[in-house]
């Protein structure tokens, strides 16, 4: 155990069989000296192989095998080391099997269905270098790579994973297993130490081009055919998918050998062989490019009219195919004379048989709006910073305010989302953001004026223009009537209060008396809620009133009162003068003699 806490697996001794025994039971002392002869032997032994005369090491037989596209995967039975099951496939020229999709995985579980069983610990192509990973997070592979030296894969299927454990010390290497596999046809990938022996190994091979499997004329003589593949891999079967390049195929009892072979850069490839001429035809056409003919008991190849056969007996000719790199056009006039034609994007050079790239990006006009690449046999267009190529025209991005419904204006937050905004005294409608509502939370705001029609003014509802322009909050609790309880005003509304006295005691509404309060029957007790943006909900609606109405109002009610101050003095008045008169016409006889000498008095004398 180093310093870093990670066990690494002791040198294996070289013994194998009952050897292996013998050497773990003498001391330790006798090891080198076994272990050198045993080397000397062993190097002699491949000296001896490698001379002449003796045949090379036969390869492993795979339990199976499949293809998918241009790569192809088989199963080797057999106990083997990670590094043995390395070699191997190396020597294949292939390597272990990387598992990089649910892909792969299938082909796995096809593979371990088909083995019957037998494999049980398959190693593939992943492991773990010396020493330990990196505590962080080290993606789905957890610091494994592939022995491709990369670590890319959209797949993964650990038997064990603890995310809150330490990371595991290499050498690692890891095994597809069915036995713990969660779900049917899902083998999971197990750690295991690199000289374990496992029961098998998984080899992957890539082939540029592949062959579809002979195709067989159905017929009272071809019914006891058999066909036999050989792979490249060492797999052997008759029944494939496809075959890489290289493959043969057996044909019994027609004693027919054939490969299978493709020319540079091509993806699909034929079957031939090496002897000219055609093989029988029912195999395949006779591998004849046009026609195949029995004539006088051996097949021929036939070519179509104006075409001739090659040298291998198979391929026709043309008057003048493989003369033009890209298309030959015969003269029906002159047999002898063609032209050649290019593709699309291409013109003839000057030996006006060879195609060369034309630079679109040149033209006059350029065939793009901003920016042109050009490319082998075309071009692409691209545009500037900031500009979608949309239909072959470089365009702004769109507005997403372009199709907006928003009453008063949009503002775009980003290139697909938009908010809808309202003027200053508005807000939104809770309900329809597209629409605003006049809105003031004050005691006077602003209010909202035609700025065309001169008087023409708005206010929001619980308020009262005033000076023509202004709205202010009409206070309900000072004009009485509504609340039967504590009135509390508000900005645009009110509230009431209800007392004890009243039936619906610690509630908060527009009424005591009635039904419509807040908290429900069992008194709830909470303090007064702010004002709600939007219509109050209050008395009647006020109506809008010019000021000078209310101040005519005002004097009519102000000169009301002093008429009746006027009327109740004048009615005291009279009715003082008539009780004076009555005490005068009631006075006593005596009474009146005084006043009558006082005015004798007061009369002059006559002289």
């Amino acid at each position: 155990m180093d310093r870093s806490g990670c066990r690494h697996p002791r040198p294996a001794l070289l013994c194998s069989g009952t050897a292996q025994s013998q050497c773990q039971r003498f001391p330790r002392r006798l090891h080198a000296v076994r272990l050198g002869n045993m080397l000397g032997v062993l190097l002699l032994g491949v000296l001896t192989l490698a001379g002449p005369g003796f045949p090379a090491p036969v390869e492993p037989q795979p339990g199976g095998s499949q293809c998918v596209e241009h790569d192809c995967f088989a199963l080797y039975p057999g106990p083997a080391t990670f590094l043995d099951a390395s070699q191997i496939c190396n020597r294949l020229r292939g390597h272990l099997m990387t598992v990089r999709s649910s892909v792969a995985a299938d082909v796995i579980s096809l593979l371990l269905s088909g083995d019957r069983g037998v494999s049980r610990r398959l190693w593939i192509g992943l492991q773990l270098p010396p020493g330990c990973g990196d505590p962080k997070p080290l993606g789905p592979l957890r610091g494994f790579e592939w022995v491709t030296r990369d670590s890319n894969t959209s797949y993964s299927r650990w038997a064990r994973l603890d995310l809150n454990g330490a990371p595991p010390c290499g050498p690692l290497c890891v095994a597809v297993s069915a036995a713990g596999a969660t779900a049917p046809g899902e083998p999971v990938w197990e750690e295991q130490q690199c000289d374990v022996k496992a029961d098998g190994f998984l080899c992957e091979f890539y082939f540029p081009a592949t062959c579809r499997p002979l195709a067989v004329k159905p017929g009272a003589a071809t019914a006891a055919v058999s066909i036999t593949y050989r792979t490249p891999f060492a797999a052997r079967g008759a029944d494939f998918q496809a075959l890489p390049v290289g493959s043969s195929a057996a044909v019994a009892p027609l004693g027919l050998e054939l490969m299978c072979a493709a020319p540079p850069k091509a993806v699909q490839g034929h079957w031939a062989r090496e002897a000219p001429g055609a093989w029988d035809c029912s195999v395949e056409n006779g591998g004849c490019e046009h026609a195949c003919n029995t004539i006088a008991g051996a097949p021929r190849c036939l070519c179509p009219a104006g075409a001739a056969l090659q040298a291998d007996g198979r391929s026709c000719t043309h008057s003048c195919n493989n003369l033009c790199e890209h298309f030959c056009v015969p003269n029906p006039d002159k047999p002898d004379s063609y032209s050649c034609m290019c593709e699309t994007g291409y013109r003839l050079a000057a030996d006006q048989h060879r195609c060369e790239d034309v630079d679109d990006c040149l033209l006059v006009p350029s065939p793009c709006p901003q920016r042109c690449v050009n490319k082998q046999g075309g071009f692409e267009c691209h545009c500037k910073p900031g500009y979608d190529l949309v239909d072959g025209e470089c365009v702004e991005p769109v507005d997403p305010c372009f199709k907006a419904n928003c009453e008063y204006q949009c503002q775009p937050l980003n290139q697909t989302s938009y908010l809808c905004v309202c003027a200053e005294g508005f807000a939104p409608i809770p309900h329809e953001p597209h629409r605003c509502q006049m809105f003031c939370n004050q005691t006077a705001c602003p209010a909202d004026c035609d700025p065309n029609t001169r008087g023409n003014c708005e206010c929001p509802d619980g308020y009262i223009l005033d000076d023509g322009f202004m709205c202010s909050d009409i206070d309900e609790c000072e004009n009485g009537g509504y609340c039967s309880g504590v009135c509390l005003n508000l900005p645009g509304t009110f509230e009431c209060i209800c007392g004890p006295d009243s039936a619906r005691v610690r509630l908060i509404g527009k009424d005591c008396d009635s039904a419509e309060v807040d908290g429900g029957d069992d008194g709830s007790g909470e303090p007064p809620r702010g004002p709600t943006p939007g219509c109050t909900s209050s008395p009647p609606a006020v109506g809008r009133v010019h000021s000078g109405v209310l101040i005519g109002i005002s004097i009519a009610s102000l000169c009301l009162v002093v008429a009746l101050l006027a009327l109740l003095c004048h009615l005291r008045k009279k009715q003082g003068a008539a009780r004076a008169k009555m005490e005068y016409k009631c006075a006593a006889p005596s009474k009146e003699v005084v006043l009558q000498s006082v005015r004798t008095e007061r009369k002059p004398q006559r002289l």
